[in-house]
């Protein structure tokens, strides 16, 4: 019983942890293109 709920409890986390890990890509992401483009229309002006 107690493996079980252990494993249950870790896939839970797993999941957790993955989610976080895209979605702070994603930001991550959008900031260095937010100041690739802020680069672009800087020099272009």
């Amino acid at each position: 019983m107690k493996n079980k709920e252990n494993k249950v409890k870790t896939v839970k986390y797993d999941k957790g942890q993955v989610f976080v890990k895209i979605m702070a890509g994603i930001l991550a992401l959008l900031m260095v293109a937010g100041t690739g483009a802020t680069l672009v229309f800087a020099l272009m002006a």
